[in-house]
């Protein structure tokens, strides 16, 4: 994962964080894209989201060793 996340970082965005906002209605914390690096309209869109240790996801799911809760990883695909 630390690497796939180092070369994502340099891709530029498709749709930036502001288009994102503009299309779906989520906000902080619930929204689960930070920017769309691919977009193929009808078909497909990739999309990353930066992920850190200080969301609130993390401080109970798990404390010794915070994972994204599963729930969260589906409503960020269907995002």
């Amino acid at each position: 994962a630390e690497s796939f996340s180092g070369c994502t970082s340099e891709m530029k965005s498709v749709i930036d964080i502001e288009g994102i906002m503009k299309i779906l209605p989520h906000r902080y914390p619930f929204l689960l894209v930070d920017k769309v690096i691919h977009f193929e309209p009808g078909k497909r869109a990739i999309g990353t989201k930066n992920v850190s240790m200080n969301e609130p996801q993390f401080t109970g799911h798990f404390p010794d060793r915070p994972i994204m809760p599963g729930v969260l990883m589906i409503e960020a695909m269907a995002q």
